[in-house]
């Protein structure tokens, strides 16, 4: 616990730079005002201000693969800026499922433990790196892309910022088996059979 506190510390005030670098090269519509204030509300710091993360360092490390998001949605201050964050946590042998993010590019930076990632681009060309701490990695806009944690008793930690407020995630598993995509379709284009498409569905079905 105190090994992760005093990593994510040491690394903040580097992060702060992504976002601005982030916001460079963003792909939300310009703004014509300052910031968006709410609707029906008073703008003063608190506005400005997110806590949500707090919780990383409050809590002993996780037991499955998390992600704390700050977009849009959870800070709306975000609206119209152009960025956002997401913290990930990588308990050993741990994966960030294959996904895209179909509004901004990704740009990792692990600062705890190692991760293998990748993506693949429009021609299946596949790309990957083993990182370590203090390596960045930029996963392109749009393109299918994983993490994992192959180590079997380390965690690791990895911090991404995005050139959206809000970039969006589709998850590859869920969105084809945890979907009501036509067991049939899904048999045909994975050469298989229905029954190992409905194992694969009740793999990822929620837990009672």
């Amino acid at each position: 616990m105190a090994s992760r506190t005093s990593t994510l510390k040491f690394f903040s005030l580097i992060i702060c730079s992504l976002a601005i670098a982030e916001m460079a090269m963003a792909g939300d519509p310009d703004i014509l005002s300052d910031f968006i204030a709410p609707p029906n509300g008073t703008v003063d710091g608190n506005f400005f201000t997110y806590t949500g993360m707090r919780v990383i360092f409050q809590e002993d490390d996780p037991k499955n693969f998390t992600v704390l998001k700050a977009t849009v949605a959870e800070f709306p201050a975000l609206n119209g800026q152009s960025v956002s964050y997401a913290v990930l946590e990588f308990p050993s042998g741990t994966t960030n499922p294959p996904h895209t993010h179909p509004r901004s590019a990704e740009l990792l930076f692990l600062v705890g433990g190692s991760l293998e990632v990748g993506f693949v681009d429009t021609k299946n060309n596949l790309f990957t790196q083993t990182l370590q701490v203090g390596d960045l990695f930029v996963f392109p806009k749009g393109l299918v892309h994983f993490q994992y944690n192959a180590d079997s008793e380390s965690p690791a930690i990895a911090i991404s910022a995005f050139g959206s407020a809000s970039a969006g995630t589709v998850s590859i598993p869920s969105t084809l088996f945890a979907t009501n995509i036509d067991d049939n379709v899904l048999a045909l284009s994975f050469k298989t059979d229905v029954s190992t498409i409905q194992k694969l569905k009740a793999g990822l079905a929620p837990k009672s």
